[in-house]
């Protein structure tokens, strides 16, 4: 896969995430942690950026844990969301699948 397509995905996938932010109920919780899904889902395509700029494969591959521990916790704020029934799993089953 190449970085141009990596990219664009990314950033697709940072505005489903914005999407989804928009979307949630006002309230403390999901406020809170729409916050945190917010910030995690659209750092995974900026630190990926960001590893495509890397100075050396060792460069490459510590910006490349960046961004899979981004995705990670962007898997966990959704979750999160879902266990406390904010969101129903189906409606964002396709933003988990990419970013898994």
């Amino acid at each position: 896969m190449n970085h141009i397509l990596l990219k664009e995905r990314t950033k697709k996938f940072a505005l489903k995430i914005i999407e989804l932010v928009e979307s949630l109920p006002k309230g403390r919780t999901a406020d809170t942690i729409g916050k945190q899904l917010l910030d995690a889902g659209t750092s995974v395509g900026a630190n990926y950026r960001a590893a495509c700029r890397a100075r050396s494969p060792a460069d490459f591959i510590s910006k490349m844990g960046i961004v899979e521990e981004e995705v990670d916790e962007t898997i966990y704020w959704m979750e999160l969301l879902v266990k406390a029934r904010l969101v129903n799993e189906n409606d964002i089953s396709d933003l988990l699948e990419e970013a898994n």
